[in-house]
């Protein structure tokens, strides 16, 4: 095995996907295509199963990124935050919920959770995401529960 080497840095950074709000995917996507909305967030999943019990994005509905949430969105950010986690954590296959937000794909912000299934001591830490791709697809029932479970728990304010 080698290491790939590093690139050299370029002078300017590429735009991101719907660095324009005309262009943003997520501000043109209709409710219906997402698990659970309210006034100001909407969370959606991946269109099919993936090798662990849930993964789920919540957007908010406004075309922002973190660093452009007002105090009110922030303050209901960490709140959806910890609702989240704790209904994905509720879930008995679920060990424990991975918080995370990468910033060079969209320009919309996006924040997964992605569980990790309980005793898969392996998959703890940054890669649980390349599990993710590895591992055989959940059982599309048990998938559809974890979600439909998920948008209850939001839905019981």
């Amino acid at each position: 095995m080698r290491i790939k080497p590093l690139q050299e840095p370029v002078d300017a950074e590429p735009p991101r996907r719907g660095d324009r709000q005309e262009q943003c995917a997520a501000c043109h996507t209709p409710d219906s295509a997402y698990l659970w909305s309210n006034e100001r967030w909407r969370l959606k999943s991946p269109p099919a199963p993936s090798g662990l019990p849930v993964v789920v994005i919540l957007e908010p509905r406004a075309h922002l990124d973190l660093g452009d949430l007002s105090t009110m969105h922030a303050a209901e950010l960490g709140v959806l935050t910890v609702r989240l986690e704790r209904a994905i954590r509720s879930l008995e296959s679920v060990a424990q919920v991975h918080v995370n937000r990468w910033g060079d794909g969209t320009a919309h912000l996006q924040q997964w959770f992605l569980a990790r299934p309980h005793g898969y001591l392996q998959l703890r830490g940054p890669f649980m995401t390349m599990w993710d791709e590895i591992l055989p697809p959940v059982e599309e029932h048990e998938w559809r529960m974890n979600l439909e479970y998920i948008a209850a728990w939001l839905a019981d304010d």
